[in-house]
């Protein structure tokens, strides 16, 4: 019998030593609930052997460090302003972070995704919107409010009787089936019947030669004291958002009455204007009325060379500040459109060509003495100098100024000067431009820049210069307040904001207009040009260049209704009537706040609706819903608020503005004030 081998136990050991030896394998990622509760920031602390990185998370969330080897050991920080949803109704907000692991390394290494859910409680803020007088009293109640009949009814007739008829006309009225209730005499052979059928009695007695007349005895009603918005009938002005958000609608009513009717000149510095454009047809001062184009031509160093600079018309300084252009031209004209903001025409403009709208676009001066004096300093390629730039502001407050050994002065000096344009200098470098705007102020015009459309905090100029009106953008939010527009620039010189729209491109939406079937962006409408085919053509931009415009139209509006006399006047009325948005007071990101055309004219009220206004000092905006008390509750980020109960007189949703009843409260939310209630905003 064969021995048994002895070498199969020695390898059986050597197996199990080697199967000790090997590394355990790779282990995933485990997933884990990050909870910030209501803390901003949170550390993260978990155990791995392997290497990982923050492959995604939202925007309102930031992580640090994004990638490691080893334990991951992050913090994550949550910005909740930018999560709060707009109508603020969520006591919780969740979001997800996705890390990519691998470990292991050669054919051991393994690699896979985990996700980890993140949550964070918000803030609480309570209160109620009352009406503005809560008092008692025996002797009192309230009036309730009502819907007038579509027309007034008659209670009876009135009849007028060639002589005393006594009964007669009661006896004719029963004889023909008709009840006479009651009879009363108003004097001499005037006389009142209360019937059973109105049109019956009138032509029974109209048939009787002893009545001189019969009429309906016809309800008049109480007139209230709101008088109705005007709304533009143009193809295009239901487009025009940025009007109504401008409180405008009561300042057309207000323009019927005629009361603007001191001429006044809005110079717009640009790239020249189509004058042929029919929706500006008699808006602007035109060739030998003072318009002007300052633009030099050089051409080329020998014959037949191409220009070193072409201005785009192909001649030097003229009378003729069109802004020309061929068929090659792939841009509008940035002239026409700002031009359009300020003084397009309403109503049928008397458009001739195949295609084109017989209406168009409104302007915001609609029927006062206003007009614009176009100075072209831009030119095709959408440059302007500043040595241009700054003979044009001298030539707009009508200074003298001379070109090519021709000196113009202009017969319509303008009392307001838009600059929609700019860029990003240094202070020394802006000297010559910011000299010119104080010759202009000195001159009495009031000068005003567009902000810049920057993305930053940099100051540009012409904005920048001391005396002239820095002008940023806002847009609609959805909520009762506008935001600020993501590409506004914002610095110390800001002083106003105007509707600019959107972020270009963006889904934003928030006017509910469509334009061929489509969701309409919030973006600013205006006049333009099609040099592809020669034509008029209207067009959706957004920027400071198209906020500028409209603090410039209001300035002159102040001016044609005589509520302010010069520069000074005017910019403080601007200034005072100011919506006041994000921080309380002037701010970098809003200036004093957005223009209210309707609180700066007076303007009679055109609605009465009581509301809730709410913004963060940031600047952003919320609507949570009021219930049928007017209790509001909403969920919100940390950090400070204005609070506003208010009316909203001019219609524009915007409610509380300073010239409209209202009760504002300053509240601060955060880890130490987890819950607020501001009680009753009693608006007075």
């Amino acid at each position: 019998m064969p021995k048994p081998t002895t070498c199969l136990p020695g390898f059986l050991l050597l197996t199990v030593l080697l199967g000790a030896c090997q590394p355990p394998a790779p282990q995933p990622l485990q997933a884990r609930t990050v909870a910030l509760g209501q803390a901003t920031s949170v550390r993260v602390d978990v155990p791995y052997a392997g290497r990982w990185r923050v492959q995604e998370r939202p925007e309102w969330l930031s992580v640090s460090p994004q990638a490691g080897t080893g334990p991951v050991a992050l913090t994550v920080t949550i910005d909740r302003a930018r999560a709060t949803p707009l109508k603020a109704n969520l006591a919780e907000l969740s979001a997800e972070i996705k890390l990519a692991w691998s470990a292991g390394e050669g054919s051991r290494e393994k690699t896979g995704e985990v996700t980890w859910p993140v949550t964070a409680r918000q803030f609480e803020l309570r209160g109620r919107v009352v009406a503005p007088a809560q008092t008692q009293g025996n002797d009192a109640q309230a009036a309730p409010r009502v819907n007038p009949a579509p027309a007034p009814a008659a209670r009876g007739v009135i009849v007028k009787y060639r002589a005393a008829a006594g009964q007669t006309g009661v006896r004719a009225l029963q004889a023909a089936g008709v009840k006479v209730s009651s009879v009363q005499a108003l004097g001499g052979t005037l006389t009142r019947l209360n019937v059973s059928d109105v049109d019956a009695a009138l032509r029974t007695l109209r048939a009787d030669p002893q009545v001189e007349y019969a009429v309906p005895n016809a309800l008049l009603r109480a007139q209230g004291t709101l008088a109705q918005p005007v709304v533009p009938g143009d193809q295009y002005a239901g487009l025009q958002w940025s009007y109504a958000l401008a409180g405008y609608a009561a300042v057309w009513r207000d323009m019927e009455a005629g009361s603007y009717s001191r001429p006044v000149t809005v110079a717009v510095i640009d790239s020249g204007v189509r004058f042929d454009h029919p929706d500006l047809k008699g808006q602007m001062w035109g060739p030998g009325e003072g318009a002007l184009d300052v633009l030099d031509f050089e051409a080329g160093e020998k014959a037949g060379d191409p220009p070193r600079y072409d201005n785009g018309d192909g001649d030097g300084p003229d009378t003729d500040p069109t802004d020309a252009g061929d068929a090659g031209r792939t841009t509008g004209s940035h002239g026409t459109h700002v031009t359009g903001i300020i003084a397009a025409r309403w109503g049928d403009h008397g458009a001739s060509c195949e295609g084109c709208s017989p209406t168009g676009v409104v302007g915001a001066t609609y029927k006062a003495n206003v007009k614009v004096l176009p100075v072209r300093v831009i030119d095709s390629r959408g440059d302007a100098t500043e040595a241009d730039v700054a003979l044009a502001i001298r030539y707009a407050a009508g200074l003298p100024v001379t070109l090519k050994g021709t000196t113009y002065r202009t017969p319509h000096a303008a009392q307001v000067i838009n600059l929609s344009l700019g860029g990003e200098l240094k202070a020394e470098a802006a000297r010559p431009l910011c000299e010119a705007i104080a010759d202009a102020r000195a001159a009495g015009a009031l000068v005003v820049a567009a902000a810049g459309n920057g993305y930053g905090t940099t100051p540009y100029y012409p904005a920048a210069c001391e005396g002239a009106v820095a002008v940023g953008s806002v847009t609609l939010s959805g909520a009762s307040a506008p935001v600020r527009s993501p590409f506004s620039n914002a610095y110390p010189q800001v002083q106003l904001s105007a509707p600019g729209g959107a972020e270009p491109y963006s889904a934003n939406s928030f006017n509910g207009g469509k334009l061929n079937g489509s969701a309409f962006p919030d973006a600013i409408f205006s006049t333009d040009w099609n040099y592809k085919e020669n034509r008029p053509m209207y067009t959706a931009q957004v920027g400071t260049s198209q906020a500028s415009p409209q603090v410039a139209a209001l300035a002159a509006l102040l001016l044609s209704k005589g509520v302010t006399t010069g520069a000074a006047d005017t910019l403080a009325r601007l200034n005072a009537t100011a919506t006041d948005l994000g921080a309380k007071g002037r701010d970098d990101l809003f200036g004093f706040g957005m223009i209210n055309a309707a609180a700066a004219l007076n303007a009679p009220a055109v609605s009465s609706g009581l509301g809730l206004r709410l913004q963060h000092a940031r600047g952003q905006s919320f609507q949570p819903a009021l219930d049928p008390l007017g209790r509001f509750q909403a969920y919100l980020a940390d950090g400070s608020y204005a609070v506003i109960g208010g009316t909203d007189r001019d219609s524009n949703g915007v409610y509380g503005e300073t010239h409209e009843l209202r009760d504002e409260r300053q509240i601060t939310l955060g880890e130490d004030t987890p819950s607020a209630d501001v009680g009753d905003l009693n608006p007075r």
